[in-house]
């Protein structure tokens, strides 16, 4: 078992054991005893009292944060036609129809984001086993199987990020960078737990939001009032 470097054994030590603090105490908390030379991403996660293995459980959607995610998606569009003019226009990096698929196929996954054209699912629907794993399967759900490409496009670059519960009942999303001012990581912390909160399953049973935990890239995580988010 790894053991943990003496920079992260002294930034623990500025984590009160047990403490529950509020969201803008622990990003401030988070900002302290954060220690890498690098611009660590900041990353939001939430423990639920859902049952993934039920279709009707399943808690996912997307959300815009108000300031970005401090880095630009390379968003790959798969269209056919004016779609790819469109697409282009949008700012989208790579575009292109079946012979991206073909690429994908191929093992090239140089991309951040996807967006498919409904016409061009017929062949997305292929790369399933290799995009769903990696949370890129374009889903009209989440906006990104739409003819729309240019707002897609958009919002994708300016910071729509997707969540979803994972089989264990955990929801991982990264809500900016150690960089950002506390009032910006606030509110898209804030935008992504009320769009979970809104999206809790009328099937749940029990506690919902079991423990919500803040932590950036390096350094160790700071535990948040779960209670708040309790409706």
């Amino acid at each position: 078992m790894a053991k943990h470097g003496k920079k992260f054994r002294a930034a623990l030590e500025k984590v009160e054991p047990n403490r529950k603090y509020t969201l803008e105490e622990g990003l401030t908390k988070l900002k302290e005893v954060a220690f890498a030379k690098f611009d660590e991403t900041v990353e939001l996660t939430m423990w639920l009292g859902v049952d993934p293995r039920k279709a009707d459980q399943l808690v996912r959607g997307t959300v815009l944060m108000p300031h970005g995610l401090g880095k630009s998606k390379r968003v790959l569009v798969i269209a056919q036609g004016e779609k790819i003019r469109e697409a282009e226009e949008a700012g989208a990096d790579f575009v292109g129809g079946e012979d991206m698929v073909e690429k994908i196929k191929g093992g090239w996954l140089d991309f951040d984001a996807v967006i498919a054209t409904p016409d061009m699912m017929r062949l997305v629907g292929g790369l399933g086993k290799v995009l769903g794993p990696r949370g890129l399967m374009p889903n009209p759900k989440t906006g990104s199987v739409t003819f729309d490409v240019r707002t897609a496009v958009n919002e994708t670059k300016a910071g729509k990020v997707e969540y979803r519960v994972d089989k264990t009942g955990v929801i991982h999303v990264g809500i900016g960078k150690v960089s950002f001012d506390e009032q910006k990581l606030r509110e898209n912390a804030q935008v992504l737990l009320d769009a979970v909160i809104r999206a809790k399953p009328s099937t749940a049973k029990g506690k919902y939001v079991k423990k919500v935990n803040l932590a950036a890239t390096m350094s160790p995580g700071v535990l948040l009032d779960e209670t708040a988010y309790v409706k």
